[in-house]
């Protein structure tokens, strides 16, 4: 049985990466952060008991911070695979933490690279690279050899790991790869990032539980998929006789505007009367266009999207309008 690691296993993507292994025979093991709160909401469904003989999904306490810590989780655990997912992900918040950004993202990064070397397991790694780090484009659509401008402590601290996991690739012989993530995006998408923002808004509205939607820029341009289909293409670049790089999106364009409309539309509402501009939420640095061209996914890795931008959006309006619909009744219930 080949066992996996995963940091970030309680977010968006590490809950559908544990899916997706699991469903392939993986056990895995997942670390996570000790919370005074239950924080595993997103994997709770692909939980066992660990004394069950049938379980294949194991926790342990951990951080990126910890470097002696991830050192006692690997040789425990043994991984074939490490997926580095964890991160301080918000951009915005980003500018507001920008030591903490880089110590996780960036040092963590590093961190656990060390960890790997340095307890000698021969295993294959991952990590979370993002379109963030193109920028301030210098072309459209962005592919491998784009170069980077990086527009936010975020951003830079994917731009210093991503440089690390191929420097270790370089010096040492590891099988590293980067898979560089365009926006994506699901119902597991967390609340405070923009289209879930704007999906969790309209329901809310529509039932009557909200008035307004407070945003920033509408007018920046995102490359929008689904991270169930991402999750996959993390998986195939570890499959592969020898590592390397790639930049994994739809190669379609959408601006924040659409996006919106879009959702609105969905629950038969017209959005403008509903959304006000607010300054708290514009980057001191803005990345307008975002567009990746995933060709060479598709033609080493055989990978492709699966779900289309409407798709998406009628996946997530539709799981928050229960969510939604839900609130109202216990709030009905409470009154």
């Amino acid at each position: 049985m080949r066992r996996a690691l995963i940091t970030g296993i309680t977010g968006q993507d590490g809950s559908y990466l544990a899916e997706f292994l699991l469903t392939r025979g993986y056990e895995v093991h997942g670390i996570i952060r000790r919370s005074s709160s239950f924080n595993t909401g997103r994997i709770d469904h692909l939980y066992r008991d660990p004394h069950d003989p049938e379980a294949r999904l194991f926790l342990h306490y951990g951080d990126l911070t910890d470097g002696t810590g991830l050192r006692e989780v690997l040789t425990r655990v043994q991984p074939d695979e490490v997926y580095n997912l964890a991160a301080q992900s918000h951009v915005r918040v980003s500018f507001d933490q920008p030591v903490y950004t880089a110590q996780v993202d960036a040092i963590g990064t590093a961190r656990l690279l060390e960890a790997i070397r340095d307890t000698g397991i021969a295993t294959r790694f991952y990590q979370a690279s993002t379109s963030e780090m193109f920028g301030l484009t210098a072309e459209v659509p962005q592919r491998e050899t784009t170069p980077f401008h990086p527009r936010s402590p975020y951003a830079c601290a994917k731009a210093f790991s991503h440089y690390q996991v191929i420097n270790y690739r370089e010096s040492y012989g590891m099988f590293c790869c980067c898979g560089i993530l365009f926006n994506h995006e699901s119902p597991r998408r967390g609340e405070t990032f923009v289209t879930r923002k704007i999906t969790r808004a309209a329901t809310r509205i529509k039932e009557g539980l909200q008035d307004k939607l407070y945003l920033g820029n509408l007018d920046a341009k995102r490359d929008w998929g689904f991270a169930g289909d991402y999750v996959e293409a993390m998986w195939l670049m570890l499959q592969q006789d020898r590592p390397d790089d790639f930049v994994i999106a739809t190669g379609r364009m959408r601006s924040v505007r659409e996006f919106l409309e879009a959702v609105f539309d969905r629950v038969g509402l017209d959005g403008r009367r509903y959304v006000e501009p607010d300054p708290r939420y514009l980057r001191p640095a803005e990345v307008d266009v975002l567009q990746g061209d995933a060709s060479k996914a598709r033609r080493v890795l055989g990978w492709e999207s699966r779900v289309s931008f409407e798709q998406l959006v009628a996946m997530m309006v539709d799981a928050d309008w229960k969510l939604a619909r839900k609130e109202k009744l216990l709030a009905q219930e409470g009154g």
